[in-house]
């Protein structure tokens, strides 16, 4: 059982819709929820409460980064500046087969999981190879996670035979099934590296667990193209014919969908992840994602992996999905700071099953959240929670709360040894000559 925690003087910020936060507030958790929230003057009175003084800071939920591949943290740096094909062909799948375990993808992640809670995210939807290993790392971590097993049409880390694929998903999706943070999923990589007896078969073996189903899908022109040649259908069209479109699939990018793409998705109740800086890095577009909330799709936002980022700091996220649409479509008014720090928040909470339990500050909500040090030179003044989006960035969070624990106090991460974490890590890039 945690300890109670009840953090006093605070700037609270209840949701990710809230435009100005409430001063002198608390916030009292007990076990891994939250008790109680209200002014300084209705302060609870505990003797066994851990006391987090936030005098000029600013609590408010964690952020979700609903995608990534934290393992790659490993590949971070290795081949930047390539176009999406070659990088992906050419460096990452052999990199990937040359070099990936079950310890080095347990390693990595780690070295991921310390990067997201010292910069804000209490969340994160991983998908990867081994991920047993994966999910081992950020359950130990302490992070809240929906982890997914990746399947592939070809022999792949963990998995060289292809024919077990749906078995070691199957496997990975029992083991996990009911734990606290830890959410199993399946993650069949993209519609050009399965084919569509995996895809759909995949899409079975997660309904049949009622696991979330994840998928890139349309992440650049030059896919579509393609998948319109081979198929005559448009990327959700495809999927759409396939029947594995509903409210538990999750599609990732979504650059190159048009108008009627965007209809199938609404019309199926398909979540979408948008991630511009990757986008942007592999010059791969931007995803239309106003068009997308305005037909009422849930979008999220995530940072992709370390090695086509190369970070995982959703602060930063945040802002270069606002000035991307803006400049893309030269209208400044085109997405507010607001409405992307919903997306980080609710609309991930939305896209990845968890509305309500994690995306706000209210009684009986699990108690993730963060504190953001406001004193810091580059929020000053703050004058509203734009600042959050354009000003803010991981460094600046304080104290990381997940599922009522302190994970990181006054910026020293106490869930893991961050030193023998980045040690084993740098010792296998060294060994791999990387």
């Amino acid at each position: 059982m945690n300890p109670e925690i009840l953090i006093t003087n605070c700037l609270l910020m209840s949701s990710g819709s809230e435009r100005d936060p409430v001063g002198n507030q608390f916030v009292h958790i007990t076990g891994n929820l939250i008790k109680t929230v209200g002014p300084m003057s209705e302060v609870p009175f505990s003797s066994s409460a851990e006391r987090l003084d936030a005098r000029g800071s600013l609590v408010m939920p964690g952020l979700i980064n609903c995608h990534n591949h934290c393992a790659m943290s490993l590949f971070r740096g290795m081949a930047d500046d390539l176009d999406l094909d070659v990088w992906l062909r050419d460096y990452i799948f052999p990199a990937e087969s040359r070099l990936l375990d079950e310890e080095t993808v347990y390693w990595c992640t780690k070295l991921a999981a310390a990067e997201m809670i010292a910069s804000g995210t209490t969340t994160v939807a991983d998908g990867y190879f081994y991920e047993d290993a994966a999910a081992r790392a950020l359950e130990e971590s302490g992070m809240r996670a929906v982890a997914a097993q990746g399947v592939i049409d070809f022999p792949a880390p963990g998995v060289p035979d292809p024919a077990d694929n749906l078995t070691v998903a199957g496997n990975f999706l029992e083991k996990w099934q009911g734990h606290e943070r830890i959410t199993p999923a399946v993650f069949a990589h993209s519609p050009y590296t399965c084919g569509a007896e995996t895809l759909q078969r995949s899409k079975e073996l997660a309904a049949t667990h009622e696991a979330p189903f994840f998928i890139h899908l349309a992440e650049t022109e030059r896919e579509r193209e393609i998948l319109r040649q081979e198929t005559g259908l448009s990327p959700a069209g495809y999927l759409d014919d396939l029947g594995i479109l509903d409210s538990k699939t999750i599609c990732i990018h979504c650059v190159a969908v048009n108008d009627e793409d965007i209809e199938i998705l609404a019309a199926r109740k398909a979540g979408v992840v948008t991630c511009p800086e990757s986008n942007m890095k592999l010059a791969s577009g931007t995803a239309p994602v106003p068009d997308l909330l305005k037909k009422g799709v849930a979008v999220g936002l995530g940072t992709d992996s370390p090695a086509s980022n190369n970070n995982c700091d959703m602060f930063r996220e945040m802002d270069m999905l606002a000035k991307l649409q803006k400049v893309s479509r030269l209208d400044p008014t085109v997405m507010s700071a607001l409405e992307v720090l919903r997306i980080a928040t609710t609309g991930g909470a939305r896209v990845l099953g968890l509305s309500g339990s994690i995306d706000r500050l209210v009684p009986g909500s699990l108690a993730d959240l963060i504190i953001v040090d406001m004193k810091r030179a580059n929020l000053v003044p703050f004058l509203n929670t734009s600042s959050l989006v354009y000003c803010a960035g991981g460094a600046d969070i304080l104290t990381t709360i997940i599922n009522g624990k302190v994970l990181m106090k006054d910026r020293e991460i106490l869930s893991l040894d961050c030193r023998e974490v980045m040690d084993r890590v740098r010792s296998v890039a060294e060994k791999a000559g990387l």
